[in-house]
């Protein structure tokens, strides 16, 4: 729990404390007096402190009054000792910079345990260890630079990597974003990222509030209380961007089942962002981007205007939109006529609108005007350099004052970081964004568009036979169901599957031969992989058939029963579901067969789902024309799978139990969606 002492402390104690700023223990102090920290800064050190607006102390004892925060820049060994020193003083917020915890092995851990367990028998507040610090309104707690300008609707930061936060602020800057509130959050042994978007949703005001929350995550400890921060503050009115990293095929885990083969680290934490409605990013240079676009006038369509002198920028550009789903229109020559008379001989207007090398500030404004009033723009990217031909300075104010007047947003690339480096900082220093890369700009924007809604806490679960389903759970021991047992918690679920009898002897196969119609199928129970075991047989269509088959099944090592099936023909489809830790369960699900082995053509979500997320995910799919009906092929039941794949994701969130779940194949027509392999793991 972040307390007021770390948020805004009366004073401050500085352990470690130097007269050198090159060090952590001095450079801090300057930035608390540069800052403009109002309280009591204290140095604790036992040689000399002398440094003007701060009071040294040798001892924690020597100490005159209770301090709130206390920043440490000592070693880690020493820090626990103090720390228990400072509680019995009534310290109650704690910043160590100190490295030497869990991240440095077993004596780290160790470490690290005694100071989380002195933190939390005192109710205090510790970030980190090893981080750099806070800074927000009251004070700069930090032993790095830059310190940006405190905006109080900047963008508000949470790193677990210090030098990352640095790396991340210094680009960020020179493209003029602004902050207010930065944590940097170390080992996160107390405060991780979920305590601080906790704080900042219970002390969200939509007045005075910033919108916009940027986060560098190395590690998510408690997902379900990460998602319930985030969903929050996104529904009141907040953007939230993030990078994940530690992700690798290194991250995924060995599993049994086609589900748990598709499943990462990266993939659950893409779901979890989905789920929250985060956009995902993959680097500093597109979270910046992100970010940016966050800072501008919200696009309310996908129809962008591509203003330039640059031909080359234009086709750049036009590729990354188009190539995320978003719109370049062309322009009617008819409407656009006026406007490139207005233009020099030799420009363009179809869109990407190209006013040349010689394009002027007149000419500049003239064409957004045009663009701001045309229906089919929703939003432009005005891409303006500088050849080194003339000074742009009234180009940069003319699209200053664009971006004011003008209904639709406008994001300016303005590349020219030398012929044009003072008119840039001008530029920005009105409060102004620069995307310095027109195609990160690109992706940035498609992203932003197309940022999932959250709807996490709202889901509506299907109707289902949940006494059931619970008696089978709570009757079935650890491994994989049964068939029948699998049949049965596919029933009660309300998913369909294919008609089929269990035989575990010759005698049970001729009871049900008056049951079933012919053609069937029959596959071997017990190996985990039929197909590996030549365990399947097609097109049984006869009683002398069955018996044959069902003698060859028997036969193959680890056979238990034979599954005797109708048999239906159709497009393969897919839906899985495992199980991932505290995330909860994955479901996965596309099309089947070689789609599923070769292409991987899946989408994936954290369950439960609502059927409009699972739609739009369906759409994505790349084999989707199939399901709506491909080169005269009547489309398949997308409706039934739909519904399926809300059925399975509501089945393992009623039954957490489920470790894996395989629906592979399912067997789709026009009219039909059926189950015709089960597969259930349970893991208690």
């Amino acid at each position: 729990m972040i307390n007021s002492q770390l948020i805004s402390p009366r004073n401050i104690i500085v352990v470690g404390a130097s007269m050198n700023e090159q060090k952590p223990g001095g450079k801090v102090i300057l930035n608390l007096l540069e800052g403009g920290f109002t309280g009591e800064i204290y140095a604790l050190n036992k040689k000399p402190i002398d440094i003007q607006g701060v009071t040294h102390v040798e001892e924690v004892q020597n100490l005159t009054e209770t301090v709130d925060l206390a920043i440490l820049a000592v070693p880690a060994k020493v820090c626990v000792k103090i720390i228990k020193e400072l509680i019995e003083t009534g310290t109650k917020a704690f910043i160590i910079y100190s490295a030497g915890f869990s991240e440095a092995g077993e004596e780290g851990i160790q470490l690290e345990k005694e100071l989380l367990a002195l933190i939390e028998n005192a109710n205090a507040s510790l970030i980190g260890p090893n981080c750099i610090g806070v800074i927000n309104e009251n004070y700069k707690g930090v032993f790095t630079s830059p310190i940006p300008e405190y905006d109080p609707q900047g963008c508000e930061l949470i790193s677990s990597s210090g030098a990352t936060a640095v790396f991340f602020m210094e680009a960020a800057i020179l493209n003029g974003l602004r902050f207010s509130n930065i944590y940097s959050i170390g080992n996160a042994s107390h405060i991780g990222v979920e305590e601080v978007l906790e704080h900042m949703d219970q002390n969200f005001d939509p007045e005075t509030s910033p919108k916009v929350k940027l986060l560098y995550l190395e590690q998510i400890k408690h997902p379900f209380k990460f998602l319930k921060h985030a969903t929050s503050l996104i529904k009141k009115g907040c953007k939230i961007a993030a990078i994940k990293s530690g992700y690798s095929e290194a991250g995924g885990r060995a599993a049994s089942s086609h589900t748990g083969a598709l499943a990462t680290s990266d993939t659950v934490v893409r779901a979890l962002f989905q789920k929250a409605g985060i956009v995902y990013c993959s680097s500093r240079e597109e979270l910046i981007a992100v970010a940016s676009v966050f800072q501008t006038k919200p696009l309310k369509g996908k129809n962008i205007a591509i203003i330039t002198h640059a031909g080359g920028s234009a086709v750049m550009l036009t590729d990354a939109l188009s190539s995320k789903g978003m719109q370049i229109p062309q322009l009617d020559a008819k409407d656009t006529a006026e406007l490139l008379k207005q233009l020099h001989p030799g420009s363009s207007v179809d869109n990407p609108i190209d006013f040349l090398a010689t394009g002027n500030a007149k000419q500049l404004g003239l064409i957004i005007d045009f663009c701001d009033q045309h229906p089919q723009i929703d939003g432009m990217v005005v891409v303006f350099g500088s050849p080194g031909l003339f000074n742009v300075k009234d180009v940069y104010e003319v699209l200053e004052e664009k971006m004011k007047s003008c209904k639709h947003p406008i994001y300016p690339v303005l590349p020219s970081v030398m012929n044009a480096k003072n008119e840039i900082q001008s530029f920005l220093k009105n409060g102004r964004v620069n995307f310095a890369d027109e195609v990160v700009l690109g992706n940035a924007l498609a992203h932003v568009y197309s940022m999932p809604k959250s709807d996490y806490f709202d889901v509506e679960l299907p109707k289902m036979d949940i006494v059931s389903i619970r008696g089978i759970i709570n009757a079935s021991k650890n491994g994989f169901l049964n068939a029948n047992d699998a049949a049965d918690l596919m029933k009660a679920a309300g998913v369909p599957i294919a008609q089929q009898f269990t035989c575990k002897s010759s005698q049970e196969l001729k009871t049900i031969q008056k049951s079933i119609q012919f053609p069937l199928v029959m596959k071997v129970v017990g190996p985990v992989h039929k197909t590996e075991v030549k365990g399947v047989r097609l097109n049984i269509s006869s009683p002398a058939e069955m018996e044959t088959a069902f003698e060859e099944l028997m036969a193959i090592p680890k056979a238990t029963s034979v599954l005797v099936q109708e048999m239906i023909k159709g497009e393969e489809l897919f839906v899985g579901s495992i199980k991932q830790g505290e995330f909860g369960h994955l479901v996965i699900f596309g099309f089947g067969g070689i789609f599923l082995e070769l292409l991987n053509d899946t989408v994936y979500a954290l369950a439960p789902l609502e059927k409009h997320e699972v739609k739009n995910m369906i759409r994505s799919l790349k084999g989707y024309p199939i399901i709506e009906g491909y080169r005269g092929n009547p489309p398949l039941d997308e409706e039934r799978f739909i519904d399926i794949i809300v059925r399975v994701g509501a089945l393992v969130h009623i039954a957490p139990e489920i470790l894996e779940l395989d629906l592979n194949p399912l067997l789709a027509t026009k009219n039909s969606v059926k189950a015709v392999d089960i597969r259930v793991r349970i893991e208690k």
